[in-house]
C-alpha cells in the first residue's frame, strides 16, 4: 500500500489548522465514500486509493483544506476501511516497538524505549472492536464476551493481545508488540551490546552442537528475539517444529520447518489445541529439534519429556527473574501437570536442560544477557548450577546508560560430551 507515513507525519497537520476541524471533514467525506463505493466489492487498494483521492479532491466546503490536508485525509480514509484505522500509521513506523490501547480514545506507544501518549483516537468503541475482529478473524481466532481473551498475530507477525468488555473496563483493550520486518541476528545483538562476542560464540557452538537450552527473562527482556537469533545457528540439514501460542519465530536457513500454533475452543468450547497437545503431535513428525516458544504451565512436562527422549538441540522460554527463579518455575510447571515426587522433577530437569541463559531489561532500556549457567547434576537433592557467564555492572556514564558486560566466571562447562561427539572444542 504506497500510503504509510511515519505517524508524526500524519499528525503533524493538526499544527496548521484545528484538527477537530479536518475530523470533522474526514469523517465527512468517508460517509460520502462509504455511500458511493460498493464495499462488498473487489476494489484492489490502488483502485480504491483512486475513488477516495476522487471525493477527497472534489471536496469544496467553508474551509479551504491545502494539498498536504487532503493527502493526510486520503490516507486517513484508507486505513480506515483497508487498514487498521488510526493504528496503521503506527504499525508502518518501525521505530515505534509497542503500542497499547487501553480504550477507544486512549492509546500509548513505546518509542526509542520510552511511553508516551498518542494523539490520535478511534472514532468509537465500536470501531475499535471492529478492527480488533479484522485481526482476529485473518488468524482464526474468535473474541466475544464468552471468551473476551485472545492471542492473535499480524501479517508481519506482530504479537497482539485483545481483553473485551466485560473484563476490560474502560471498553475493547489491545496490546502490540512489534517485530522487525527482517529479525535480529546475532551479530546485531552483539552490536548493540546485548552479548559479547565470546558469549555469543559460546551459544554458538551449543546450539550445533545439540545442547538443550532454555532462556529465561522477564516481560520484554527480549527472549523471543534472542530464542530467533540462536535458531540461526541450526544447521540448514536438519529438520525443526516450532510450537507457539502465537507464530512469531522467523528463522532462516532451515527449509525443512514445520511451523505450529495453538488452537482456542469455539464459541461451543469445543475444538481447543493446546501447547501440549502440539508438543505430543510434534514428537511423531520426525524433528531433530523441538523449538517451544513459551512455556507457561503443564506443557513443561512433555517439553523435558521431548529433551529427554532423543530430541537433543531443542530450545525454549519462559518468565523468571533469574536462573535459580526459572529453575523453581519450571519445578511448579512440571508439578501441575504430573503428581510426581519434587526429587523425579528435579532430575528429570537435570537431565532434560544442559544450559540456562536469562535475559534482563535494565534501567537504561537495554537487554542483555545477564546470565549464561550450566546445570551440572544433582547434588544433596539440589540441582547444582555451574555459572559460566555473569553480568558485571560498572556504574553508568553521563548519558545515564548502564556500563559492564557479560564476564567470564572462570568456570568450564563440564558436560563436555556434546561437543566432543560433534567435532568440537571450546
Amino acid at each position: 500500500m504506497p500510503v504509510s507515513p511515519s505517524w508524526r507525519a500524519t499528525f503533524a497537520l493538526a499544527e496548521e489548522a484545528d484538527p477537530a476541524t479536518i475530523e470533522a471533514i474526514t469523517k465527512l467525506l468517508r460517509e460520502r465514500i462509504r455511500d458511493r463505493i460498493d464495499l462488498s466489492g473487489s476494489h484492489s487498494d490502488e483502485s480504491f486509493i483512486h475513488a477516495i483521492e476522487d471525493t477527497v479532491f472534489r471536496y469544496s466546503g467553508e474551509r479551504y483544506i491545502t494539498a498536504k490536508e487532503r493527502r493526510d485525509i486520503v490516507k486517513a480514509i484508507f486505513n480506515s476501511f483497508r487498514g487498521l484505522d488510526v493504528l496503521q500509521p503506527l504499525i508502518d513506523d518501525p521505530s515505534i516497538t509497542e503500542v497499547m490501547i487501553n480504550a477507544h480514545d486512549e492509546i500509548f506507544i513505546e518509542l526509542d524505549g520510552r511511553i508516551e501518549r498518542f494523539e490520535g483516537k478511534f472514532e468509537t468503541a465500536e470501531k475499535l472492536e471492529d478492527v480488533i475482529q479484522t485481526i482476529v478473524a485473518k488468524v482464526n481466532r474468535v473474541v466475544n464476551e464468552s471468551t473476551p481473551i485472545v492471542d492473535a498475530r499480524l501479517p508481519d507477525g506482530s504479537r497482539v493481545n485483545v481483553v473485551l468488555p466485560p473484563v476490560a473496563l474502560k471498553g475493547p483493550a489491545m496490546t502490540i508488540r512489534k517485530f522487525p520486518a527482517s529479525p535480529l541476528m546475532m551479530e546485531n545483538l552483539v552490536a548493540r551490546g546485548a552479548i559479547d562476542e565470546t558469549a555469543a560464540a559460546f551459544l554458538a557452538k551449543l546450539v550445533r552442537a545439540k545442547y538443550n537450552l532454555f532462556i529465561g527473562g522477564g516481560t520484554g527482556s527480549g527472549k523471543t528475539t534472542f530464542l530467533n537469533a540462536l535458531c540461526a545457528y541450526v544447521p540448514p540439514d536438519e529438520r525443526i517444529v516450532t510450537i507457539e501460542d502465537s507464530a512469531e519465530l522467523q528463522i532462516r536457513g532451515v527449509p525443512n520447518w514445520v511451523r505450529l500454533e495453538t488452537r482456542n475452543a469455539n464459541t461451543e468450547g469445543k475444538g481447543a489445541i493446546s501447547i501440549r497437545d502440539l508438543i505430543r503431535a510434534s514428537l511423531r513428525m520426525r524433528p531433530n529439534r523441538v523449538i517451544v516458544g513459551e512455556v507457561r504451565g503443564a506443557e513443561a512436562f512433555d517439553m523435558l519429556q521431548a529433551m529427554n527422549t532423543g530430541h537433543d538441540g531443542s530450545l525454549s522460554t519462559g518468565h523468571a527473574n533469574s536462573v535459580s527463579d526459572m529453575l523453581s518455575r519450571l519445578e511448579t510447571m512440571v508439578l501441575s501437570g504430573a503428581a510426581l515426587p519434587v526429587e523425579v522433577v528435579r532430575k528429570q530437569i537435570d537431565s532434560a536442560l544442559d544450559v540456562m541463559i536469562h535475559l534482563s531489561r535494565f534501567r537504561d532500556r537495554s537487554r542483555r544477557v545477564t546470565e549464561i549457567t550450566e546445570l551440572a547434576g544433582i547434588e544433596n537433592g539440589e540441582i547444582r548450577l555451574n555459572p559460566l557467564y555473569a553480568f558485571v555492572e560498572r556504574g553508568e556514564d553521563e548519558a545515564g546508560k548502564v556500563i559492564g558486560g557479560l564476564e567470564p566466571t572462570g568456570n568450564r562447562l563440564n558436560g563436555d560430551h556434546k561437543l566432543r561427539l560433534a567435532g568440537m572444542e571450546l
